[in-house]
């Protein structure tokens, strides 16, 4: 019961953070934005707050009770998703959106530190991945619904209407994790909880995780940002069109992605080998080739199809990388090792990669060079490539870190 609702506290959190992506060029039309300032409301305003707010939040969770932290940072994002659906202006927009990322910051710390203490360690890839799948599908419903309901009644009303399930799904949560168990480990008891954060990047294996987890930002979050416009101005599609058939296939993508990456995780991990990085690397080089060719495809549907691979990329890496990392940190410090991942790749890349793609996408096409957009989505499978190599020097340091202990 514990994990279901943690799904679906999962997929709400992306729900309410990908909604700007799909409502985009609505958005765009009634507020007279720019792509910069789309890039600055999907980058800059959600990543910087989400990041510099995780760790101090995972410290609350993995000391305290994470139940209480969760339903608190529930609370928050929702009412401030609300919110953002009144936002009549660029700048209240933003102020919403620093609001969304401050709550949403403590999600995955606090769900994985329930996890770590109500599952037993040989099962903990496949609980992450179970979690984690509430990314995909969030994206899958949030992109289908919110551009159905932005079509039919407008894009404030997707706002309103994500922002009242998450009241009552922090009810439900609250009454299904019941009182959280006190945490077993104490190691981490043992030093100052920033300087042990120092002590964990400094690692050669942590430290190439959290690495190749920056320039994932890179490309993820670009690569959701701009893929709904980039599809609507480049083929004609509308905002319900992309939304169902892009959020279908994200969804599909990210079911398949963590199903097979949380049990492949665990029986990696089980082998003894610690090679626990190199599958996700792979994937990572192949989406780079195919999303390349996906922004000069002739038709629409030939795009979207080559997109696939990148949607599969994201999802598949996540069990893996928080894996991973709780692998190298140890017990006790999973919320910890979760939250330094959420800043390596909340951080800077969604932070510039959206302002970059977007300052690009102006310029290129104020030169009056077709396809604007799509010349400055180059970021993301450039982006793939580089996360590739990372995680594969990540993979091969982990292996001499499991050996060496």
């Amino acid at each position: 019961m514990l994990l279901f609702v943690l799904l679906l506290v999962s997929m709400l959190c992306q729900i309410d953070r990908i909604l700007p992506f799909i409502l985009a060029e609505a958005i765009r039309t009634d507020l007279g934005l720019s792509d910069t300032q789309l890039g600055l409301v999907t980058g800059i305003a959600f990543a910087v707050c989400y990041s510099l707010m995780s760790l101090p939040l995972a410290r609350f969770a993995d000391r305290g009770s994470p139940r209480l932290v969760l339903v608190f940072c529930l609370v928050v994002w929702s009412a401030m998703t609300s919110l953002s659906g009144l936002a009549a202006s660029f700048a209240v927009l933003a102020i919403t959106r620093f609001g969304v990322a401050f709550g949403e910051a403590g999600a995955v710390p606090s769900g994985h530190a329930l996890i770590a203490r109500r599952v037993r360690p040989q099962l903990r890839g496949m609980a992450i991945g179970i979690f984690s799948m509430g990314i995909p599908l969030g994206s899958m419903v949030g992109f289908a619904a919110g551009g159905a309901v932005s079509d039919a009644f407008g894009w404030r009303a997707a706002f309103f209407g994500a922002g009242a399930i998450g009241g009552v799904l922090a009810l439900l949560l609250f009454l299904a994790a019941g009182p959280t168990p006190p945490r077993r480990e104490s190691a981490a008891r043992a030093e100052p909880f920033f300087r042990s954060s120092l002590k964990l990047l400094s690692s050669p294996a942590f430290r190439w995780l959290f690495i190749g987890s920056v320039i994932i930002g890179f490309a993820a979050t670009p690569f959701y940002a701009f893929a709904a416009p980039f599809l609507i101005r480049t083929y004609g599609y509308t905002t319900a069109e992309v939304g169902l058939t892009f959020g279908l296939l994200q969804g599909l993508m990210g079911i398949v992605g963590t199903l097979i990456g949380g049990p492949w995780f665990d029986r990696v991990v089980r082998s003894g080998s610690g090679q626990v990085l190199g599958p996700p690397a792979i994937l990572f080089l192949i989406g780079s080739l195919t999303t390349t060719a996906a922004l000069f495809a002739p038709e629409g549907w030939l795009s979207i199809a080559l997109m696939v691979p990148a949607m599969l990329s994201f999802s598949f890496m996540l069990p893996w990388a928080f894996g991973a990392a709780h692998l190298v940190a140890g017990p006790g410090r999973q919320a910890q090792a979760s939250s330094l991942v959420i800043i390596g790749s909340g951080l800077f890349g969604p932070a510039l990669g959206p302002l970059m793609v977007g300052i690009a996408s102006d310029t290129v096409t104020a030169a009056g060079i077709s396809n604007g957009l799509g010349w400055a989505l180059l970021l993301v499978p450039a982006a793939s490539v580089l996360t590739g190599i990372a995680m594969l020097i990540a993979n091969a340091r982990i292996a001499q870190f499991v050996k060496g202990r």
